[in-house]
């Protein structure tokens, strides 16, 4: 397995004692090393008789007569197992020969008939010209080029030669049928002859049967008049009983074509038709040797003579031994057969569907299998379906690095298979970096490939750190580049120049083409003559005709389901930023990486364009495009810390990307979800600060917000809603924060009585605080523009405001601080009727003071605490001198000198995110504590 590197993994919390989940495949794992097991003492047991053989029987015994009888079994027995040892260190010869796997196959019932059809061709032959030797030796050599093919498929015609194989499927049962013609022309002969009936009635039948393969087998060729014709005239339903025509045809003409039925020859057939190999002959050998000479072996050595004294317990040893090899072959090789229960039992623990995923259980059984016979016997090497699936991407075949894919996809969409799986992809360095590779894996033939690895990576990228892979964000942003734009020339750049004239070879090569026009329509008839139609197979068609038995075909039978379609979030843009995505938000390091690819932010902002030059993508692809790529954004623009402020410089620093932002907020057919993200990346990107005033002169934006957020949903408005009032508000709020500009187009949005609609909200739970930030900015920066309609609003708000004061702490104590010292400011008269009409002003002044002694240290959630109060101070001592005195009653000085001597440079700043400070305020806190001071008489 690959190198173990460090990565940063979220590690899921430990199941409840007891309740841990066994793995799906332990079952099957535990039975694959039982078999492996048994063969592997057979094969310990082989080695041993060989080698007691060699040494200890010919070695001792061959300079005389002793052995007799035994010598020509020790040495048969001696070279079938060295043709085992040899064979050995080729998997595929093993594999073939000498595996318990494999033994037993399942034949279909097109084979067999084949196979039944093949012998009795092999019968008439015999029986006609069974006096000529040449003839005989010629059809024994044609018998064994036609039927090794159906026995052994694996050996006659490599994996790779598929179409050679679909062609002799094809043409199969048409060769059967013209080799049975001479075998009935005889036996017709034969009954003209001998002036017996039936001779018309053969003919008759046969030629019926002939006519009718031929057709059969006509309407499979891919000439597409051919194909056409077939599917009007017989339809789709001929499919499903084309099989059935053929083989009933193939057996009846099997039949007739003899002089009589040959019951011999279809059991010999039904014998060997289940071998997959030669494992259960060469056991079968072995055990009869063995056994025959146990038996005899007293009567041959009845005189014990000297020279023979230990050969006989010698031989019984090397028997025993024998015997018990070819026991353990038989038993593992019966035991192997009933696999498909468990393999079942798996398929629907884990929940695979349909004929290929039913395939991953048998390779997977294979591959098992043959860990179990390579690794330790004590201490097997680890073996799981997850193990399977990575070791899969890895393969030098294409087809079984996407069945690794497909699986791992399958895994990580499901518990625990999820959890188990992302933590050995995430360990091994090297199986992510191959994963990701094949995300550059830009050819049409790989396309499958590249798409589930797209999907694989982004189940598992919100656990993935990708510093450590070399190129890992330039491949994932490969995927942004399966989008075909729209070439549109600029008259001012493009100059129009003509297409480049095609050199001499290029002329000489399309000559050449032109020429080889014969050849192109040859090789196109071969393949509509070789290789069959495409049919719709099922996979009763493919698994449950085998003759292994009904229950088989019962057990089976419900998983004839389809794979899970494909869709719309298949798109490999939409799946390429769907990674980035998770990559930003599971670690800092994953955003930083996708800072420094060149062009990638900005080729993500012009996905956010409504007017796009997209040209091999639907509509809905292109809204999955936008909305994907909005997501990416808010999630990049969310970034702490110093990084943060670079990322959102880089994402400002398009040119397009505000007025996308507007367009999509002044769309009426922007989807809900579209509005939230947009307006999420709008109140990230306005912290900055000359970001925040160019939003301002997009008035279309902060319009839509208004719109947003003063729009009053019912009561049983949805949450979502909800989230979107709640982030207009937000955007609002920090568009007012040290904008006057900003704070003076919200005013006058015609419409709305903005300030009768900030303190009606401060009314809401919900939206209070949000409501209160902005109507405080209101009073700092537009006091100037409130009528006194606007101010008498606020006047009605400020007992509740007061009354919050009281109650609140942390953040929200800081907001109403705020707006309650921007009241004292803008209306000092109403302000102090309130304190005094209450009763509650030397309760106030004490709150303030405690809150200011409370919050000495300041913290990143809580900045302003030590400002706004200190704010309020001065605005109430400069508005009323009786302030004063109450605010030395209460020991304001002493906590004012505390702040003095306390500085905080984080002060002067509005926001925190992570280590960098956002928005700084114009008057820092030091002169803020002096004025107090001095209007304290300090």
């Amino acid at each position: 397995m690959a190198n173990v590197a460090e990565h940063g993994v979220q590690m899921p919390a430990d199941p409840p004692a007891g309740k841990a989940a066994a793995a799906p495949e332990m079952g099957l794992n535990l039975f694959i090393r039982f078999v492996a097991l048994i063969e592997r003492l057979g094969d310990a047991l082989g080695t041993l008789a060989f080698t007691w053989a060699t040494v200890v029987l010919l070695g001792g015994y061959a300079n005389s007569n002793d052995l007799g009888s035994d010598f020509g079994v020790l040495t048969a027995i001696v070279f079938l197992e060295a043709l085992r040892m040899f064979s050995r260190n080729n998997r595929l010869d093993y594999q073939l020969f000498f595996r318990s796997r494999g033994a037993f196959r399942s034949l279909g019932l097109n084979e067999l008939i084949s196979l039944i059809c093949f012998f009795n061709v092999l019968m008439g032959i015999i029986d006609i010209w069974g006096n000529h030797e040449i003839v005989v030796i010629l059809a024994l050599s044609v018998a064994v080029i036609v039927i090794v093919p159906i026995l052994c498929p694996e050996a006659a015609i490599p994996p790779m030669c598929d179409p050679l194989r679909r062609a002799i499927s094809l043409w199969r049962p048409m060769v059967a049928i013209l080799l049975l013609c001479p075998s009935v022309l005889h036996r017709v002969y034969e009954n003209f002859n001998s002036q017996r009936l039936g001779s018309i009635a053969y003919c008759t039948v046969f030629l019926v049967i002939f006519v009718v393969v031929l057709l059969l087998t006509i309407s499979r060729l891919r000439f597409p008049s051919i194909v056409k014709l077939a599917d009007c005239v017989l339809g789709s339903k001929i499919a499903l009983w084309h099989r059935v025509i053929l083989n009933s045809c193939m057996f009846v003409a099997s039949i007739i074509s003899v002089q009589r039925f040959n019951l011999a020859m279809v059991i010999f057939a039904l014998m060997i038709a289940p071998l997959g190999n030669l494992q259960i002959p060469a056991a079968a050998l072995r055990i009869g040797l063995a056994v025959w000479r146990l038996i005899v072996i007293r009567q041959d050595y009845k005189q014990n003579l000297e020279s023979r004294t230990n050969l006989e317990p010698s031989l019984i040893i090397f028997y025993v031994m024998v015997l018990g090899q070819g026991l353990l072959y038989i038993v593992a090789a019966i035991l192997e057969m009933f696999s498909f229960i468990l393999q079942r039992s798996l398929i629907h623990r884990v929940g695979f569907r349909g004929p290929s995923e039913v395939q991953y259980v048998n390779l997977y059984y294979a591959y098992a299998f043959d860990r179990c016979m390579e690794g330790s016997m004590l201490a097997p090497k680890k073996t799981s379906l997850i193990i399977f699936a990575m070791d899969s991407l890895k393969s030098d075949s294409p087809k079984m690095q996407l069945y690794g894919l497909k699986m791992l996809h399958k895994f990580l969409k499901k518990e625990p298979l999820k959890t188990k799986a992302t933590l050995e992809l995430t360990t091994y360095t090297k199986t992510v970096t191959c994963l990701i590779s094949m995300l550059g894996w830009t050819s049409e033939v790989d396309r499958d490939i590249r798409t589930f690895a797209a999907k694989v990576t982004a189940e598992l990228a919100d656990n993935l750190r990708v510093v450590h892979i070399p190129g890992a964000v330039q491949l994932i942003a490969s995927l942004l580049d399966t989008i075909h734009r729209e070439n549109i020339k600029n008259p001012f750049l493009d100059i129009g120049s003509p297409e480049p004239k095609q050199d001499n070879l290029i002329q000489r090569v399309s000559g050449n083409e032109q020429t080889s026009s014969l050849l192109k329509w040859l090789k196109q008839m071969v393949v509509y003559c070789l290789i069959p139609r495409e049919e719709p197979t099922t996979y009763t068609d493919e698994q449950n005709t085998h003759i292994l038995g009904y229950w088989r075909q019962t057990t089976e039978r419900p998983s004839v389901l389809e794979e899970e379609p494909s869709t719309d979030q298949d798109l490999l843009s939409v799946q390429g930023m769907f990674i980035l995505q998770k990559l930003a938000s599971f670690d800092l390091e994953n955003g930083i990486e996708i800072s420094r690819v060149t062009g990638l932010i900005s080729k993500i902002v012009e996905f956010t364009s409504n007017i796009t030059v997209m040209t091999n993508i639907s509509e809905t692809h292109k809204t999955l495009l936008k909305l994907s790529s909005l997501k990416l954004l808010a999630r990049l623009s969310s970034t702490k810390g110093k990084f943060g402020v670079t990322l959102r410089q880089k994402i400002t620093e398009h040119p397009f990307i505000l007025s996308n932002l507007a367009e999509i907020l002044d769309n009426r057919g922007s989807s809900h979800e579209l509005r939230e993200l947009t307006t999420e990346l709008l109140r990230n990107l306005a912290m900055e600060e000359n970001v925040k005033e160019e939003i301002g002169q997009i008035p279309v934006i902060i319009s839509r917000l208004m719109d947003a957020f003063l729009s009053q949903g019912t009561p049983s408005s949805a949450d979502s809603d909800h989230l979107l009032r709640m982030i207009s508000g937000q955007a609002l709020a920090v568009l007012a924060m040290e904008s006057a500009n900003n704070c003076l187009i919200m005013l006058a949005e015609p419409g709305y009585m903005f300030i009768k609609e900030l303190t009606l909200m401060i009314h809401s739970d919900k939206y209070r605080y949000v409501a209160s930030s902005l109507l405080r900015n209101m009073c700092v920066h537009a006091r100037s523009e409130l009528r006194n309609s606007d101010l008498k609003e606020i006047s009605y708000i400020l007992r509740e405001v007061l009354e919050g004061i009281m109650d609140a702490e942390g953040t929200e104590l800081e907001v109403l601080i705020g707006l309650s010292s921007q009241i004292c400011n803008v209306i000092p008269e109403d302000f102090a009727r309130e304190l005094e009409h209450g009763q509650i002003k030397d309760r106030f002044i004490k709150r303030l003071v405690h809150a200011l002694n409370s919050n000495m240290i300041p913290t990143a959630h809580c900045l302003g605490f030590r400002r706004v109060i200190v704010e309020h101070a001065i605005y109430m001592m400069e508005s009323n001198l009786v302030y004063t005195t109450c605010f030395k009653n209460c020991w304001m000085m002493e906590a004012l000198l505390m702040v003095e001597r306390k500085p905080s440079r984080a002060e002067n700043y509005r926001f925190f995110l992570g280590d960098a400070g956002l928005m700084k305020h114009n008057i820092p806190l030091c002169a803020l504590v002096a004025r107090a001071k001095e209007l304290m008489g300090h």
